[in-house]
């Protein structure tokens, strides 16, 4: 998904379909979604299968959509995929679970990932990147985007108790959940893509808390606490393990090597803010806001509307799943001023919403801001610029909005 739009252009919003996935991998929504933030704040469309949804755009109602779960659920499924088929694991996944429910599970595993928490591992992860970054250092074309794929299993994998040799393959099969339409990770159709990834992810983390439980071994991973959460005073069952370390997985791979690999592509597209960064380093976590906010990894989420909901100047019927996009909620003008300029000196690019809003905003999120951070102070420091060094090839998925190819040279940094 181009993340610079074009210009300007008029747009059919009766014949719109925003489940078009050429609209993401080769086309550019962003001056689609300001239309509709203008014209259509609430859009309403139904697929040729008969599927229909609501959208909103704007970043109040988006807010409003993923804040309030007694006026939009999470308990029939929370991404688009599982429209028209309700999540067979709401109410027992963590990211398809409302409170109170959610609320008993997700503390004290946030307990683990606060900022103060995830702090002690910064040493780890700053080696993890300087490890990633040095093939780069030579000069020759680097895949960045690639690359990136691998690099929160590089930096999470020990976090979570998970052995390096599993890394490529789980990162291959979270891969397939959020984009099972794209070339480098469908396998056959995008129903059984799915099937298979799911079915694999699952039975990873089941076999590893049998493996964990018969040889009684312990360990300070995100994993092994989940294995001791007491939700109501009650261990979670062997399928609700299964199901939210399955959630954690996602969310530790996707998004993350989208960020990176978005951010970099503006720095290069704007030198004078890699500039504007090198020459302050205090800069670099305003940096990473920035990125959160222009790459949007989490392209969507999706809801249903409870009862009747009124919203954005129209009404969303009861059972009606509504799509809170959230690449448009981040290029609002009425919150961002001259949206479209990536700018790392914004003052509230910190009021994203790339890791959702409300309850089910994302618990890695300190993780992933400190990842970024490492991330970009090494590059900075290690390089004095980066440059294209090829196409860059997009994600073809109307989820998630990333790269499956970024070719950059970087010019190493003179040693003072």
């Amino acid at each position: 998904m181009r993340l610079t739009p074009g210009p300007a252009r008029d747009v059919d919003l009766d014949a719109l379909d925003l489940f078009d996935l050429d609209l993401y991998s080769s086309g550019d929504p962003h001056p689609v979604w300001d239309v509709m933030r203008d014209r259509a704040p609430l859009h309403h469309q139904v697929l040729p299968d008969g599927r229909e949804f609501w959208s909103v755009t704007r970043y109040e109602d988006v807010c409003r959509v993923l804040g309030d779960h007694r006026e939009f659920t999470s308990e029939r499924g929370t991404v688009p995929t599982h429209l028209g088929q309700d999540d067979v694991a709401a109410g027992v996944l963590l990211t398809s679970t409302d409170p109170p429910r959610h609320t008993e599970v997700r503390r004290p595993l946030g307990a683990k990932l606060t900022a103060r928490a995830v702090r002690s591992w910064e040493e780890s992860i700053r080696a993890s990147v300087v490890r990633f970054l040095e093939p780069a250092l030579d000069g020759e074309p680097f895949d960045l985007a690639e690359r990136a794929l691998l690099l929160p299993a590089i930096v999470t994998g020990p976090l979570l108790g998970i052995p390096s040799r599993d890394w490529e393959e789980l990162v291959q099969l979270t891969a397939m959940v959020t984009a099972p339409s794209d070339r480098h990770f469908l396998l056959g159709s995008e129903a059984a893509t799915l099937a298979i990834a799911h079915h694999e992810l699952v039975t990873y983390v089941t076999d590893w808390v049998k493996r964990r439980r018969a040889s009684g071994q312990e360990d300070d991973s995100l994993l092994q606490h989940l294995m001791s959460v007491r939700p109501g005073g009650a261990p979670l069952t062997d399928e609700e393990i299964a199901l939210d370390g399955y959630s954690i997985l996602l969310g530790a791979n996707v998004t993350t090597p989208h960020t990176v690999s978005g951010t970099v592509q503006a720095l290069m597209e704007h030198p004078e803010q890699f500039d504007k960064a090198q020459a302050d380093p205090t800069l670099v976590p305003q940096l990473v806001e920035e990125g959160l906010r222009w790459t949007s990894a989490a392209c969507n989420f999706m809801r249903y509307a409870v009862d009747d909901v009124h919203i954005a100047g129209g009404t969303i019927p009861a059972g009606g799943a509504v799509v809170a996009w959230i690449g448009s909620a981040n290029r609002d003008a009425s919150r961002f001023a001259d949206p479209h300029t990536f700018d790392i000196t914004r003052d509230n690019a910190k009021r994203h919403v790339a890791f959702g809003f409300g309850p089910h905003f994302c618990i890695g999120a300190p993780l992933a801001r400190l990842t970024l951070r490492v991330f970009f102070e090494e590059l900075l420091q290690r390089f004095a610029s980066v440059e294209p060094a090829g196409e860059a090839q997009h994600l073809r998925s109307y989820f998630i909005a990333g790269m499956t190819h970024l070719p950059i040279a970087a010019q190493k940094r003179p040693t003072p």
